[in-house]
């Protein structure tokens, strides 16, 4: 089965590309970034095939996919900068690369999406999502959906930062009273995933969520950081409204360490839907925090850019 899997350099895209070339797929990288690919990606006896395309240019998805027997969708884009935008990334793009699968005749598309999506959201990230899926189906009936939880892993945007900051900062500002839920995933059991979707999918469902296997408040997630690499950070409550007023002035700089966005995502809970199928379903032991914090305290790796 030949895979054509955009976002193909990205976090996710990159371990998912890694995961189907160990189980004999032939494997089309697609990405903005071919030269990053072929240097981080695969090695001299197997190594992906470089594409180079842009989600946002519907003339070049079409040659991307072409002859391609199946697709995934691992984009992703979590800050705004001007018109590059969660609707025009999460609905509209998303749409053109289902509706120019369907047209090529792919035969399973894989569609990444986030815990909680809702087009009714007052989140503008949450809603795009939500309204992705939508779009995306009525392009592609027969997609499957991956909704995940914040994925974790050496390099990543989130654990790898948290793991810094727990280890620097003596006393450690929490959102809020730090109550917020969630249930981070290793983002190789995330690839893992999307390499038994489309190896072998289960009949009749279309949709499945993925989560590790804990459900940690965020101060509980803190503690397990500060316990994992042997440190006593003193944990202080921080109002939500100053998050964001910190926030507002963040957001002038080049490169914002945090947005209102993601402040307003840290007062909703991220854990997967009771009942929903998910890792279990799919014959997946997901990889436990502390594992994964040790893996980054091993990597040495710094919070990618």
């Amino acid at each position: 089965m030949k895979v054509a899997v955009f976002g193909g350099t990205g976090f996710l895209g990159q371990r998912i590309v890694e995961r189907l070339l160990d189980k004999g797929f032939e494997v089309r990288a697609v990405s903005r970034q071919t030269r990053r690919a072929i240097t981080t990606v695969g090695s001299e006896a197997k190594a992906p095939e470089q594409v180079k395309a842009d989600i946002l240019d519907r003339s070049s998805i079409g040659p991307a996919i072409a002859g391609s027997d199946a697709v995934v969708n691992a984009v992703s884009l979590y800050v705004e900068r001007g018109d590059l935008t969660f609707e025009r990334m999460h609905v509209t793009a998303a749409a053109d690369l289902a509706s120019a699968a369907r047209q090529a005749g792919v035969e399973r598309l894989v569609h990444i999406s986030g815990i909680g999506a809702d087009p009714r959201s007052a989140s503008r990230y949450i809603k795009a999502r939500g309204r992705g899926e939508d779009a995306v189906r009525n392009s592609f009936a027969d997609t499957i959906v991956l909704r995940s939880a914040v994925m974790i892993g050496p390099g990543d945007a989130f654990l790898t930062t948290l793991v810094r900051l727990v280890r620097l900062l003596p006393v450690y500002p929490l959102f809020g009273q730090g109550a917020t839920r969630l249930q981070p995933v290793y983002v190789g059991d995330v690839a893992e995933a999307v390499s038994r979707l489309l190896a072998d999918p289960i009949q009749d469902v279309s949709t499945f969520e993925v989560g590790g296997p804990r459900i940690l408040r965020y101060r509980e997630l803190v503690r397990e950081i500060a316990r994992t690499i042997g440190v006593h950070p003193i944990l202080v409550p921080m109002p939500f409204a100053a998050w964001s007023a910190l926030a507002v002035a963040a957001e002038f700089l080049p490169t914002p360490p945090f947005t209102r966005n993601q402040v307003d995502l840290m007062r909703q809970d991220n854990v997967t839907t009771a009942g929903m199928p998910g890792l279990p379903e799919l014959g997946i032991e997901p990889r436990d925090i502390e594992q994964v914090i040790r893996m980054i305290e091993g990597t040495g790796i710094k919070t990618r850019a």
